[in-house]
């Protein structure tokens, strides 16, 4: 339901590019690391990866839980919250093991959270945080990475300026790329391997912002 629901309100609001390295989309069983720069950019990852023809499961902030219908839809669909700074972060690992041993696709932010301070914008994906590599050394899932750009057009700012950004969205339609990567191992140590990661996400954040660069200024021949 939400994959569907994020695919028809990205259709409305900003105009959608995805491409890939690999034919299709990830395998059943992967883990999807994306970049986060806005509140707007999980319904665009998820509509994305619905028009790849894959629904995943999300870790996502328990916060979202809070809020009565949306706590039920998130919980009927296997979504799981990740209660950061608290005893209880483990179990949304498990859970997403348990997610990824029934073959389905597993949807994470590995940096957390959104940037502090500054509004965000169209930044290489910050420092990762360790249960990314817990996750898929117990489990070998591959990692794909998706990179995205564009979201801030749809929602950044202080608050009264993401809502006139939201509410003027299906005027303007601004550009949305996503760029999903080949899927890696991440074998060797935990620095090591977090560092692949972030690298591997960079360069397919780097592909959709030149491409999101390169339709919202066109070149001449």
């Amino acid at each position: 339901m939400l994959s569907r629901v994020a695919g028809v309100v990205v259709h409305l609001l900003g105009r959608l590019d995805v491409t890939t390295d690999a034919a299709g989309g990830p395998a059943a069983g992967s883990i999807v690391i994306a970049n986060h720069t806005s509140l707007s950019d999980p319904a665009i990852v998820l509509a994305a990866l619905r028009r790849l023809g894959t629904e995943p499961v999300v870790l996502a902030a328990a916060g979202l839980w809070r809020v009565p219908v949306l706590r039920r839809v998130l919980t009927r669909e296997g979504h799981i919250p990740v209660h950061r700074h608290d005893p209880r972060a483990a179990q949304a690992v498990r859970d997403a093991r348990a997610a990824l041993a029934a073959g389905r696709t597993v949807l994470i932010y590995p940096e957390g959270g959104l940037p502090a301070g500054s509004p965000p914008g169209e930044a290489p994906p910050r420092t990762f945080h360790p249960g990314l590599h817990h996750l898929a050394h117990t489990t070998g899932a591959p990692v794909v990475p998706l990179g995205q750009a564009g979201a801030p057009a749809l929602v950044s700012g202080p608050p009264l300026e993401q809502v006139a950004r939201l509410l003027t969205a299906p005027l303007r339609r601004p550009r949305l790329c996503v760029h999903v990567g080949e899927p890696l191992r991440l074998g060797g140590g935990k620095t090591e391997a977090l560092e692949a990661a972030r690298t591997a996400l960079t360069a397919a954040w780097r592909v959709a912002a030149r491409r999101l660069d390169a339709r919202s200024h066109p070149v001449a021949p």
